[in-house]
């Protein structure tokens, strides 16, 4: 059954993993997820690592958290410029603190991190930054998806079916499909 009527935000910046921006995109769209794509304010257009181009609908300055029901932040090496921005980093923290899912992938764990979200949470990410998360006070496991309460995470592009079916899971109101 669509999960129409759900909002999410899917984060964009330059360098971002293009399997990990555009395969959550058309899978949640086929749901009948309105998606907006929010952009660092950097630029008007943005590239993946892979060379696809996003266009954001709006910056992150004019985003407001209580218009959405998610996040999905991509990896690649756009969170290593996302986490610069201090109202990216704001925006992840209040659609956290409001109870809304947020979903990170691969190097997105860095943005986690930087948003003070990673303490006591169990979760995965890519294992170069393993190290990052852990030192940030988060319990790593080697698991292609976690969900820990609000915050659903994931390693790498073969992991997105997991982790797209988890978000659409979350956002559909079931409980995690397993425990942290």
């Amino acid at each position: 059954m669509p999960i129409s009527g759900k909002r999410v935000a899917v984060l964009v910046e330059n360098l971002y993993e293009d399997l990990e921006f555009w395969y959550p995109y058309y899978r949640l769209k086929e749901e009948g997820v309105e998606l907006t794509v929010v952009g660092t304010g950097s630029g008007s257009v943005y590239k993946g690592k892979h060379g696809l181009e996003a266009k954001p609908d709006l910056s992150v300055d004019h985003a407001d958290p209580g218009r959405f029901d998610a996040v999905v932040i991509p990896g690649g090496y756009a969170p290593d410029y996302m986490r610069r921005y201090p109202a990216l980093i704001e925006f992840v923290k209040e659609m956290h603190d409001q109870g809304k899912i947020v979903a990170a992938i691969c190097h997105a764990g860095w943005v986690l991190a930087s948003a003070g979200l990673t303490r006591g949470l169990t979760m995965t990410c890519f294992s170069s930054i393993r190290e990052d998360v852990v030192n940030a006070g988060a319990r790593y496991v080697d698991e292609p998806v976690v969900r820990d309460r609000n915050i659903i995470t994931s390693r790498f592009p073969a992991d997105l079916p997991a982790f797209c079916k988890e978000i659409i899971s979350a956002l559909d109101g079931s409980p995690p499909s397993g425990s942290p």
